[in-house]
């Protein structure tokens, strides 16, 4: 008998799909022309190698029988050069797998919740982070990541909120287009880059009562307007897959909805690579009542563009039965495995199956050196500092003993967040704690103490007892570093919460330790806004750290003592209390609106009980410096709808220390056909600024800038007068100009 892979080879050996000197598209082609009907459904099949139980699918036959297309969950270099084997050797055609992971935030070096890292403002930072998480997964054998993640959400009780990029959808674009180049890079076929797969499209962000899956309805301009613009962008960025949301549009689930795939997707905004379904979602059909059975769940899928079922293998157990009923085409079947070959072929997977498991690069890449360095850069860029009353950061040179209190200044799994800790490959014994940090670099001559406080293990209050002992070691200190936060499993997915207050017992601790009248820092570690209305009241100083990876708390401790100045800023707004939810800068203009609170007004668009500001705003964040604005100039060639303008102003330290600000630029038009925002970011500039140095920052306006949505869905710039506003964020603004357009 002939070996099965003396077979594939002579069975392939002239075939064009072999020739690395012909397109991808030709070589998929070719190679789609020699399947038969049932290796094409295998494509089309994504599986699971690790069940949400933890326990190991074996998958070595199903491989063979050509019935797995990519796999998800199998990590290592090891692990996944046998199974690639199996696929390339011992199959007819010798077709790879794409191994596949959730690669959100890290893969072995964990970086800051991509919420939190969105506060950085550092477009090439957020790009470095990803290309670094790509060479790291890739050294695993993955070669597809299901991020970045750009879904536009107003809701802190979401737990998702912690893997977006915040709550704007111009800035939530350059984001998303940012980590697209990070992961992808210039060559696909490289062994340091993955395949993004931007998700979850479309809506999924609008969570009813911030319950994650949970369906809510909201209009095609709030989806034209608010969470289509990520995804154009990554697509623009040449994003190489996309993710099918679990949600629906207009009452259709979002994986059966051929207006989203079809419509808008493949027709408006251009799209031509693989579409993947979430989890299950192909099942999910039959349980949200749409479909009454198997195959006609695959039926409304597949028809309606989804191209890969992911986990739960109804595709491969029911399309050949549709296609002999003839429900489904060969041809719509053809269209989707055409965009999972190619994807293959731009891998580089056909060429070099094997490039990408390697176990010594394995160990030579994973948590490197420079990769520890860089996360360190990123966290402590993320943080943002959210009060510092009498300049009490960074600690001073005559604080001698320091009281570090907080069951989360000593953990280690928390501080990687949800995907960090849960499902990245990520070590908790890796990460470096706040009371290590403050350690390392206290050095000798600081009297470091450490108290629990109270226990954190979910929401209800635990450890009270404890709190005696955290109090009387904060009395003995000269300052107070109180770590508070959530636990990494109460944000990220299924993470919902109905009040965003802190858990546990952390307000009762910060109560007994503010009574001891001791300066108070808090730290705050978290994946969502929370309401820090009494935390802010009670402590001296508050820093928004977010969940900072495997680096977290050296990051830390670089903003504590100065040694780097923060300059984050909020990319989404913390309410009073949870009440406000939603609650967000760009909101709709209306008729009652007032810029001054008057509880007693029973016309305005206000609350009786408490004010409609935000406790910290959109594009919120301090400096132990403080910038001066001056000289605003409009510059335009013409005031043409279709010329660019030039908004350029002097921006100066105006402190002893060096700083970065996030100089903020919104938009308002005066007047326009349809109801629009009160104000839009359209621009901003990151400058770093020496002690008592001026800069001029020029910013460029597009006629995007200016553009909207008008009543028939059409991309428009409207004469007439727009109020040009720059400020340190989205409520403090400095300078404001007016410009004309004819």
């Amino acid at each position: 008998m002939i070996p099965l892979v003396s077979v594939a080879q002579k069975t392939t050996q002239s075939s064009v799909y072999k020739n690395p000197k012909v397109n991808s598209e030709l070589r998929a082609k070719d190679l789609l022309s020699k399947m038969t009907l049932k290796e094409k459904i295998g494509q089309l099949n994504l599986v699971t190698y690790v069940n949400e139980n933890n326990t190991t699918n074996k998958m070595d036959d199903k491989v063979k029988r050509g019935e797995v297309g990519s796999i998800l969950k199998s990590n290592g270099a090891k692990n996944n050069l046998i199974i690639q084997k199996i696929a390339v050797e011992q199959t007819r055609l010798g077709i790879p797998i794409i191994f596949q992971e959730d690669v959100i935030h890290g893969y072995r070096t964990i970086f800051p919740v991509p919420l939190g890292e969105s506060a950085s403002w550092n477009l090439d930072r957020i790009s470095e982070t990803a290309s670094i998480a790509a060479k790291e997964a890739s050294a695993g054998g993955i070669r597809l990541t299901y991020a970045p993640m750009v879904d536009i959400s107003h809701d802190p009780r979401w737990g998702r909120i912690s893997e977006a990029a915040g709550e704007d959808p111009y800035y939530g674009s350059l984001v998303a287009a940012a980590r697209v180049r990070g992961f992808q890079g210039t060559d696909l076929t490289s062994n340091t880059s993955l395949m993004a797969c931007v998700k979850h499209y479309a809506g999924y962000g609008s969570a009813l009562a911030g319950r994650d899956y949970n369906i809510d309805g909201f209009s095609e301009r709030t989806l034209r307007e608010t969470y289509l613009p990520p995804f154009k962008a990554a697509i623009d960025a040449g994003v190489g897959s996309l993710m099918s949301a679990y949600t629906a549009y207009d009452g259709i689930p979002a994986s059966a909805n051929s207006f989203l795939l079809k419509d808008i997707l493949r027709n408006e905004l251009g799209f031509k690579n693989m579409v993947i379904t979430d989890w299950e979602t192909t099942r999910n059909l039959m349980k949200i009542g749409v479909a009454a059975n198997a195959e006609e769940a695959v039926k409304m899928s597949i028809n309606s563009g989804v191209d890969v079922d992911m986990t739960s293998e109804l595709f491969l157990k029911n399309l050949e039965k549709l296609v002999a009923k003839g429900e489904v085409k060969v041809a719509t079947i053809d269209a989707a495995v055409l965009k999972v070959l190619k994807a293959k072929f731009d891998l580089g997977l056909f060429d070099n199956p094997y490039q990408y498991l390697d176990e010594k690069r394995e160990k030579e890449v994973l948590l490197s050196k420079e990769n520890l360095e860089i996360a360190r850069k990123a966290a402590r860029e993320s943080m943002v500092l959210l009060k510092n009353k009498s300049n009490l950061l960074p600690i001073k040179n005559t604080v001698k003993n320091i009281a570090v209190i907080g069951p989360l200044a000593t953990r280690q799994k928390d501080l990687m967040a949800w995907w960090g800790g849960q499902y990245s490959q990520g070590k908790s014994e890796e990460v470096i704690t706040l009371l290590n940090g403050i350690k390392q670099r206290a050095g000798k001559d600081v009297n470091i103490t450490y108290s629990e406080g109270i226990k954190l293990d979910g929401f209800e209050p635990k450890g009270l007892e404890l709190i005696p002992e955290a109090v009387a070691q904060a009395q003995k200190a000269d300052l107070i570093i109180l770590a508070v936060g959530e636990e990494y499993w109460m944000s990220g997915e299924s993470g919902s919460i109905s009040n965003i207050t802190l858990p546990g017992a952390q307000l009762q601790l910060l109560d007994a330790l503010a009574q001891t009248g001791k300066p108070i820092v808090s730290v705050v570690f978290n994946g969502r806004p929370f309401d820090l209305n009494e935390l802010s009241q009670k402590s001296d100083a508050v820093l928004e750290a977010w969940f900072p990876g495997t680096m977290g708390g050296l990051a830390v401790a670089d903003v504590l003592f100065g040694d780097y100045n923060p300059s984050g800023k909020l990319t989404v707004t913390f309410p009073h209390n949870t009440g406000q939810i939603p609650i967000f800068y760009n909101y709709k203009r209306t008729s009652h609106d007032l810029d001054t609170v008057d509880m007693k007004h029973r016309f305005a668009n206000n609350y009786l009980d408490i004010t409609t500001k935000p406790l910290y705003e959109f594009g919120f964040g301090l400096s132990y410096t403080t910038f001066g604005y001056a000289n605003l100039k409009i510059n335009s060639s013409n005031n043409q709808q279709d010329g660019n303008i030039t908004v350029s102003f002097d921006l100066k330290n105006a402190g002893n220390i060096d700083g970065t600000e996030v100089a903020q630029l919104y938009i308002r038009d005066k007047v326009s056909s349809v109801v629009r925002n009160v104000k839009d970011l359209e621009g901003f500039a990151r400058v770093i600024l020496k002690a008592g140095e001026t800069k001029n920052v020029s910013i460029t306006l597009t006629p995007k800038s200016f553009s909207f949505l008008n009543k028939d869905f059409k991309q428009v710039v409207e004469p007439g007068e727009f109020n040009l506003m720059i400020g340190s964020s989205s409520e403090d603004i400095r300078l404001k100009g007016n410009y004309f357009i004819k």
